[in-house]
């Protein structure tokens, strides 16, 4: 049976397999169901979702951040922020805050007040629609006391990258300072 994977908005994906230049294997996520399907996911290799539920297969990443400090991460946004769609992702030793880029409560009353929205489930098309942006990530700077650094992303035309601010702390504290926020006014303020 062909490897399949179902991401979050509910679209079923298949790993293709095919050949480089040089005659050496690559592999691929498609939509698509014809082609050369593989049967297995190669040897150290993993499915990788990420925020805006694009699949991809990628080498199995040597686990830096632990599942403790994702949880708090979590936790924080549901205490702190008053986001409902956001997603968090891990690459290396950065965990990463990604955020709705479209306004999701005024899309939610669209979908609702729509005349067909009894036979829609709202939730979700909602999550077919929206699409993510990273907003706020914890940079790991110091392994063995497990302290981070805090980044926001900055949309100013002439810079649009990540800029520090803050200065190095555990990640409770930090989560607890800055998710806050995420999608306030106030967030273009943080340096």
């Amino acid at each position: 049976m062909p490897v399949q994977y179902v991401n979050r908005r509910g679209q079923m994906y298949y790993l293709h397999q095919g050949t480089t230049k040089t005659g050496k294997p690559k592999y691929f996520f498609s939509m698509k169901e014809e082609g050369h399907l593989a049967e297995t996911i190669p040897d150290g290799f993993e499915i990788y979702e990420n925020a805006n539920a694009q699949v991809f297969l990628r080498r199995i990443q040597p686990k830096i951040i632990t599942d403790d400090e994702i949880a708090v991460v979590k936790q924080g946004m549901e205490q702190y922020s008053e986001l409902k769609y956001y997603q968090i992702d891990v690459k290396k030793n950065v965990i990463i805050i990604f955020t709705a880029n479209q306004n999701v409560d005024m899309l939610s009353e669209l979908v609702r007040r729509a005349p067909a929205a009894r036979e829609v489930d709202a939730e979700k098309l909602l999550a077919q629609m929206t699409s993510y942006s990273p907003d706020l990530q914890f940079e790991l700077v110091d392994r063995k006391k497990r302290l981070f650094m805090t980044q926001r992303f900055c949309y100013l035309g002439s810079v649009d990258d990540w800029i520090t601010i803050g200065v190095p702390d555990t990640l409770p504290k930090l989560v607890k300072k800055y998710v806050k926020h995420l999608g306030q006014e106030s967030f273009y303020s943080l340096y």
